[in-house]
């Protein structure tokens, strides 16, 4: 795993880890969105596996305004009973700071970032997202049509009854989506999953849209205490599918 330093355009840079298969031959790239707890060894793990498919994966630093990766990541056992918690009453601050406006500089940044790896193959890539990183993937498809794969688990806030809430935008997507939202998510009720599901349908997407039973919020971060494994093998089972139909590989 490589780290690079991508320019953004309201200033500064924001690191972001790139992983690949072990092989120099030309890949379709994906864009990977951390979720709250930010770039650790848990999101690198995850970035390779996704690699192992055949893949050149970025993962980049979305709290850049707020520090650096190793300024932010975690200290503590977030397995340990109120670790989790705890540790997120600090990262409130980190996503009040990630406004429409901002993410409509960053994500263009990170998508022309991913493109200009060595090795990423074309324009059309795809983007998968956790916890806040999914609200990112959806926008992320909304802004580019060439984002054609979208992977979303346990998000939130992606259909709320706000102006700006990430699925109004749908309509200018072009990509299939795969959603597993968590189970009894107060982020992401069952309103709010239906609300999403018609908003795709009503744009003519592709798209699962699906809670996973039994499944808490975070379900595939093993280093916190609400990993699910067999949610886990689920999203990454979805997604691998997902990105071979739209991708291209065999």
């Amino acid at each position: 795993m490589d780290t690079i330093e991508i320019p953004m355009p309201a200033g500064g840079v924001a690191e972001a880890w790139v992983t690949r298969p072990n092989d120099d031959a030309p890949r379709p790239g994906v864009l990977f969105f951390m979720d709250a707890f930010g770039l650790r060894p848990r999101i690198a793990e995850m970035a390779q596996r996704i690699a192992d498919w055949g893949y050149v994966v970025m993962a980049p630093n979305a709290f850049h305004r707020n520090g650096s990766v190793a300024e932010l990541a975690p200290t503590e056992d977030l397995t340990q009973p109120g670790v989790r918690e705890a540790f997120f009453k600090g990262v409130r601050p980190r996503l009040g700071a990630l406004t429409v406006e901002a993410l409509e500089s960053d994500l263009p940044a990170y998508l022309a970032a991913l493109r200009a790896v060595p090795g990423v193959d074309g324009r059309a890539v795809g983007v998968t997202g956790y916890c806040m990183g999914a609200r990112l993937a959806v926008r992320a498809a909304c802004l580019d049509p060439d984002v054609v794969a979208v992977g979303g688990f346990h998000g939130g806030g992606l259909a709320s009854e706000a102006d700006d809430s990430p699925h109004r935008g749908l309509r200018q997507a072009r990509a299939e989506f795969v959603l597993g939202h968590a189970d009894g998510d107060r982020s992401m009720d069952p309103e709010a999953v239906a609300r999403l599901g018609a908003a795709l349908a009503e744009a003519g997407l592709t798209a699962r849209n699906e809670v996973y039973s039994g499944a808490a919020h975070g379900y595939t971060m093993s280093d916190t205490s609400v990993f699910d494994e067999a949610a886990t093998e689920r999203h990454f089972a979805e997604l691998r599918d997902l990105l071979n139909r739209t991708l291209r590989l065999a």
